[in-house]
């Protein structure tokens, strides 16, 4: 059975947040360590850049498991890393190929299991991360900050599983023309990936930039 709790036992409670800096901050303002966050777009525009700028990024409060689904960690993989800038020395993000969910669940069931996954992306896992599958992850793993990458068709993410994610998630990044526009429960604005490419793209300057 259900149970409720008062305003004060609400107000009271803690939690654990992320307090970021410079254009994070700006965009997300401050975020609780746990939940869902999507990242989507079209294909060559940005989405992967954006996911490992972030994710090296939030090293600086957790460890981060890439799951690299759909690309792998081959050559391609490697020369994002390379237009990114990743830091080589940095060792508290892991980089992994296609998990199965029973494998991931593992995984995060360890104690010391990073407390950030990022998964790229959603139809990789179409036939194995259903919106079920999703709910119980977050429900199960409440610490954890899942970050769902996903491809779009009429600026929506694809897939039940994507469509479902932004639902539930505290903030979205919809990636276009190598600009991302953040949105959800934060201040929201934009990021840009590669300024010269969006100012091409776009026809005007953002002069917000991730690195």
């Amino acid at each position: 059975m259900a149970r409720g709790i008062t305003a004060k036992t609400l107000l009271n409670k803690k939690f654990k947040t992320f307090k970021f800096d410079g254009i994070w901050a700006k965009v997300l303002g401050e975020q609780e360590r746990g939940g869902i966050w999507v990242i989507y777009g079209n294909e060559k525009n940005g989405k992967t850049t954006l996911a490992l700028l972030l994710s090296e990024y939030l090293t600086n409060f957790e460890n981060v498991n890439y799951i690299s689904a759909e690309e792998g960690t081959g050559f391609t993989f490697q020369q994002n890393l390379s237009r990114a800038k990743i830091d080589f020395k940095n060792t508290k993000i892991k980089f992994y190929d296609y998990i199965e969910i029973e494998d991931l669940t593992n995984m995060l069931d360890k104690r010391q299991s990073a407390r950030i996954t990022v998964i790229d992306n959603a139809t990789a896992y179409v036939d194995d991360l259903k919106t079920a599958v999703l709910r119980k992850l977050k429900r199960l793993y409440p610490d954890t900050l899942f970050i769902i990458m996903a491809h779009m068709e009429k600026n929506e993410p694809t897939t039940a599983m994507a469509k479902l994610a932004k639902k539930l998630c505290n903030v979205y990044f919809r990636v276009e023309g190598l600009t991302a526009f953040v949105g959800g429960r934060c201040p929201g604005g934009s990021i840009t990936i590669n300024e010269q490419t969006a100012m091409l793209y776009h026809g005007t300057e953002i002069k917000n930039t991730a690195s």
